[in-house]
C-alpha cells in the first residue's frame, strides 16, 4: 500500500476501527459520557499517525534529520553492525505528540536491514539504544559510494512495536519514508566520523527538514 499520499498513515486504521466500535458500544450501553474516552483515544490516534508531506532541501553531503523530536546526544562511538568502525551518533528522541514517521537522511540506496528483539525501556534513557526492541537500516549514498550511514528505530517503554517498509536492494530519496515507531521512541543516525554534525543536544528538529550535519565525500 503507498503511503506517501495518505494524510494519515494506514497503520491507524485498525485502531481508529477499535476505538469507533468501542465510542459506539459506550454509548448505547452507558451514554455520550462513557463515549468520550475511547472517542477522544481514536481523535489521538488520528492525530498520533497524521503523515505531513515533507519536501527535503538539502545541499550535496547534506544529511537531515530522519524523524521530529529533540536531540538527546551527540557523541563519536564505535559502530560495529554496518560502518564497522568510528561514528559519529546523534540521538533523536520523539515524544507523543511528534511525528512518529521516519525518513530517509540522504538519497540511497538500503544495503543493510536487521531487526533485533529486545525489551521496552524508556527511549531516553542512554542505554536503551542496547537493549530496546531496535530496527537497523544501512544506507549507501548514490553521490559517493564510500559514504553510508545507519539509521536505528529504537522502541520506547509506550512504543512497542517498530515498522519498516524497506529491504536491502531498494533505492530511497533523500527524505522518503520508509518507516514508523508507534507510540513515542527514539531514532539514530549514525554518520562517519570524519562527518560535520550541526546540532547539539537540546535542539529541536523535524524529520525531513532539519539538517543534521553534513559527510566528507571521499
Amino acid at each position: 500500500m503507498k503511503r506517501d499520499n495518505w494524510p494519515v498513515m494506514p497503520d491507524a486504521f485498525p485502531f481508529v476501527i477499535a476505538g469507533i466500535v468501542l465510542a459506539a458500544a459506550a454509548y448505547l450501553l452507558f451514554g455520550y459520557l462513557a463515549a468520550l474516552l475511547p472517542a477522544f483515544f481514536t481523535v489521538f490516534v488520528l492525530y498520533f499517525f497524521r503523515n505531513p508531506e515533507r519536501n527535503a532541501q538539502a545541499a550535496p553531503g547534506e544529511v537531515i534529520s530522519p524523524a521530529d523530536g529533540v536531540v538527546l546526544i551527540v557523541e563519536e562511538v564505535e559502530e560495529p553492525r554496518y560502518l564497522q568502525g568510528p561514528a559519529v551518533k546523534v540521538s533523536i528522541f520523539m515524544n507523543v505528540f511528534n511525528v512518529h514517521v521516519n525518513r530517509s537522511p540522504i538519497q540511497g540506496r538500503v544495503e543493510y536491514v536487521h531487526y533485533q528483539p529486545g525489551k521496552f525501556l524508556p527511549a531516553f534513557k542512554g542505554h536503551a539504544s542496547q537493549l530496546n526492541e531496535r530496527n537497523y537500516v544501512g544506507i549507501r549514498s548514490e553521490t559517493s559510494a564510500s559514504t553510508a550511514l545507519l539509521v536505528v528505530q529504537v522502541t520506547g517503554f509506550i512504543a512497542r512495536r517498530v515498522v519498516c517498509w524497506v529491504k536491502a536492494g531498494d533505492r530511497l530519496e533523500q527524505g522518503q519514508r520508509f518507516g514508523l515507531i508507534k507510540f513515542g521512541s527514539c531514532v539514530e543516525v549514525y554518520l562517519p566520523r570524519a562527518s560535520i554534525v550541526s546540532v547539539e543536544p537540546g535542539q529541536k528538529v523535524r524529520g525531513g527538514k532539519t539538517i543534521i550535519g553534513r559527510v566528507q565525500y571521499g
